[in-house]
């Protein structure tokens, strides 16, 4: 037990981030790393004397970091839809790049005076960072370009199009598409050692191209699943791959055989790998807020670099019952209890899956079978039984499906207490309460689903995909409907109470609403220039929506009038009914009651502060 001037130094101390590290990048020269992470915060990471320096704060997540082969500079990108430029050797940020209209994603250093960024937004940027001017724009993608690397006067692309695009530095001319492939295609690395390119696919499946011919020299079955992160060692050119599966392994850059797999550690985020310069090391973010360090050699874990505690209480989603019981699930890996209500806010219990901390995005309660179910990232389904304040007798089922999304329990006649299961691998589970399987669906074929809700009175479903999809099904597993509008990735779907109509939305910055039974789009609503994240049908006349920027925006349907009310300190990443109010979550740390009608907030609980004071950082 910390005793409370420890603890509270802590809480004060920039000892670790405070959300999961989306990337850790080696600084040449030196026993060093840089990294970033949804909390927004960059990180100088002294590898020898372990300690973690806070450099300065993005005004939103922090996705992707890189350093600049002199060791003296490093970009890191942002949902702020900036990338930031930091002196390394002044320990400060020297120059923002403002150009990009969604998050920035990715980023590489083409030599002192030349920069290129990939987005969200579908483009790549060519900067001069001299003065912060855009040279070119690389427009071709058709969906969202999520990596970036530069060789020998190209520029190599990929993203959410299933494309590995090749263009000329100097004029911005599109050179050589590879693809499009059957899935998406996350990530892409230059092994310069041999001329190569090497792409990292959704489809679990690792393809190396020779940059001089365009041919295919290998198609590595790397992994059971996406694959979110490739790298390459600068001295042999050997393929780091890292998926979703929870396996991190290295490739032979000769004869593409398995060298060696990393040492398995439970909290590490798969995107955010990286070679060290001297390609000895590797390092890793993890969703505990820490930078993991591997022998690239042996594969055994070394170090881990920051306050190595329980992680962060970022809450990826809530679940209420009426009378304001709530069941939360974090980046830490625990699940948890409370009470929310206008009058009492308070944690009542936290529990610690059987197998272990993972990060989970999925839960449930249900009063009515008095069940909790979470979704976890390892591919796990956690079944427990709602005591007053208590989670007990669980029952864990590994489904091998990719991370699970979304979760929801039905109550209809022949489908008691069954839980639907939304899984990035694209399946749709049916489990029962004992566990079993019943029923396993890809009506989204194989891209992932994102979220699921469940009908009110018959025995059908909807649910969405990255692929722009939104769908309506019976509980037999047979397509019912098509809706068709969305461009971009469907983030989150709701049913409205009476089960008649269907609301999504979508980073192609859009609400829609649509009929149930003939699939037909009643009312579409621009979000701005701002990610959603969740969706609430509230009442048949009333729609919520949050978004990454930590903003509610209400919409009625009759007079087709909006309000908007920032809430969170970060992203809301999910919400509930609760009575007359909603319940929300965020990953700043904080549970809010809030008013279906007027967006005030009534009361909050909070697990954690994200973000340091300036006075703690003196």
């Amino acid at each position: 037990m910390l005793q409370a001037t420890e603890a509270k130094t802590r809480n004060e101390e920039f000892v670790r981030h405070r959300g999961p590290v989306t990337c850790v990048a080696g600084v040449p020269g030196k026993r060093a790393a840089v990294s970033t992470a949804y909390d927004g915060a960059v990180a100088y990471c002294d590898l020898e004397t372990k300690q973690i320096e806070l450099l300065g704060y993005h005004d939103h997540l922090g996705n992707m970091v890189a350093v600049h082969p002199s060791g003296t500079k490093a970009a890191t990108t942002s949902a702020d839809y900036t990338i930031y430029i930091w002196d390394l050797e002044n320990r400060c940020c020297e120059r923002i790049l403002q150009g990009h209209s969604d998050d920035v994603e990715c980023f590489t250093f083409v030599d002192d005076h030349t920069g290129i960024s990939a987005s969200r937004d579908w483009r790549a940027i060519v900067w001069d960072l001299d003065t912060g001017a855009i040279r070119r724009v690389l427009d071709g993608h058709a969906k969202d370009v999520l990596s970036v690397v530069h060789h020998d006067g190209k520029v190599y692309t990929s993203g959410d199009d299933m494309t590995l695009r090749v263009w000329d530095l100097e004029t911005g001319k599109l050179l050589q598409v590879w693809g499009p492939f059957e899935n998406e295609t996350d990530t892409c690395a230059i092994d310069a050692v041999h001329g190569r390119a090497v792409l990292g696919c959704d489809d679990g499946v690792v393809r190396v191209f020779d940059v001089a011919t365009g041919e295919t020299v290998a198609e590595i079955d790397a992994h059971a699943s996406g694959i979110k992160k490739v790298a390459t060692s600068p001295v042999t050119g050997d393929i780091l791959s890292a998926a979703y599966d929870q396996k991190i392994r290295i490739w032979d850059s000769e004869t593409f055989q398995l060298k060696g797999s990393l040492e398995h550690k439970q909290t590490t985020w798969e995107r955010s790998f990286n070679w060290t310069p001297d390609g000895k090391q590797i390092v890793a973010g993890t969703f505990d807020g820490t930078v993991f360090v591997w022998d690239a050699e042996t594969g055994k874990c070394l170090d881990e670099i920051g306050d190595a505690g329980e992680g962060n209480l970022c809450l990826n989603e809530i679940s209420s019952s009426p009378g304001g019981q709530i069941a939360v699930v974090s980046d830490d890996g625990f699940v948890r209890l409370a009470r929310l209500t206008t009058d009492d806010a308070r944690w009542t219990a936290k529990v610690e899956p059987r197998s272990g901390r993972v990060l989970a995005n999925a839960v449930t309660l249900d009063e009515s079978s008095r069940m909790v179910v979470v979704g976890s990232h390892d591919q796990k389904l956690h079944i427990f039984q709602l005591g007053e304040d208590s989670l007990e007798n669980e029952i864990e089922v590994a489904l091998g499906e990719g991370p699970i999304n979304c979760v929801r329990i039905a109550h209809h006649s022949g489908y008691e207490d069954n839980t639907f299961v939304a899984c990035y691998g694209g399946a749709i589970v049916r489990v029962d309460r004992q566990g079993n399987v019943l029923d396993r669906q890809r009506l989204h074929g194989e891209v992932a689903i994102k979220a699921l809700r469940v009908h009110p009175t018959q025995a059908l479903g909807v649910s969405c995909g990255v692929d722009g999809s939104v769908i309506s099904w019976d509980f037999e597993g047979n397509l019912v409907q098509r809706m068709i509008g969305h461009m971009g990735i469907v983030d989150d779907v709701d049913l409205d109470p009476t089960g008649s109509m269907v609301t999504s939305v979508s980073r192609d910055f859009t609400m829609k609403v649509f009929d149930l039974i003939d699939g037909k789009m009643t009312h579409s609503f621009s979000l701005g220039r701002r990610s959603p994240k969740a969706v609430c049908f509230y009442d048949p006349q009333t729609v919520i929506v949050t978004n990454y920027w930590g903003a509610l925006l209400r919409f009625d349907l009759e007079t087709e009038e909006m309000q908007i009310e920032p809430i969170a300190k970060n992203g809301i990443s999910s919400i509930a009914r609760c009575g007359d109010c909603v319940i929300v979550s965020s990953y700043d740390g904080a549970a809010y009651l809030v008013d279906a009608q007027d967006l005030s907030v009534k009361n909050v609980l909070r697990g954690m502060t994200q973000r340091l004071q300036p006075s703690a950082l003196i």
